[in-house]
């Protein structure tokens, strides 16, 4: 790889546990590389997705040896920091990351919507990724939550998917989108009372009245949104 002014060779390693064995392999794999790029510089990252606590030590201090490489404990990346790559693959990382206080249903809803956003059209990509979100879910024991608001994003989205297939007459097609805009506003509503405390009646009723991708935009915002004003601006 080449940074500014500079080439190196990156070697990352990803760990699913702790292992007290880890620094000398780390060295082992350093020592490897070198044999075979002896004049390449070398960074080296080890990127921590297990459910424990990080144990690992970084280094191998000893007299006549000092070696360190680097430790990422995916726990304690702001998940503000994937999300902004704007990729799919990022956005499933993102499920490991520090949440930063912010409710995990939420999290995980706007997770799902943003990586559906991220794939477009194509079913399959997308369940491929939902897939690799679903095992890393269960290092922090979000499978739960994370299946139940699958259920709740395919209610909502299903009609971006090539394989959903509306019926032949208008009547049916009405009553689908019918159904989803209600079950979007159902979803709305549940996700501000649970931030922000009983809706006031303005609020409910301009819920009820909005459109489909009104609802979906404001179900969005409720991430990053402080207040409740915040939502409707």
């Amino acid at each position: 790889m080449k940074g500014e002014g500079e080439s190196f060779i990156l070697h990352i390693e990803i760990q699913n546990g702790n292992d007290k064995t880890m620094p000398v392999r780390m060295l082992r794999y350093r020592t490897g590389i070198m044999a075979h790029y002896p004049k390449e510089e070398i960074h080296q990252y080890l990127v921590y997705i297990g459910k424990k606590n990080l144990s690992m030590v970084d280094h191998i201090h000893q007299k006549g040896l000092k070696y360190n490489y680097t430790i990422i404990d995916m726990h304690q990346v702001d998940c503000q920091t994937m999300i902004a790559q704007d990729t799919p693959d990022a956005i499933v990382l993102a499920v490991l990351c520090d949440f930063k206080g912010k409710p995990e249903r939420e999290m995980l809803h706007f997770l799902l919507h943003r990586l559906q956003k991220l794939t477009a059209d194509n079913e399959a990509k997308f369940r491929e990724y939902v897939t690799m979100m679903e095992i890393l879910s269960t290092n922090r024991d979000l499978q739960q939550l994370l299946e139940e608001e699958k259920r709740m994003l395919s209610q909502i989205d299903i009609k971006t998917f090539p394989s959903y297939q509306l019926g032949a007459e208008e009547g049916m097609q009405q009553g689908m989108q019918q159904g989803m805009q209600q079950e979007a506003a159902r979803v709305l509503s549940r996700l501000l009372t649970h931030r922000f405390g009983k809706l006031a009646s303005p609020v409910q009723e301009q819920i009820s009245q909005a459109t489909e991708t009104e609802l979906n935009h404001w179900i969005d915002k409720i991430l990053d949104a402080e207040t409740l004003e915040d939502i409707f601006q």
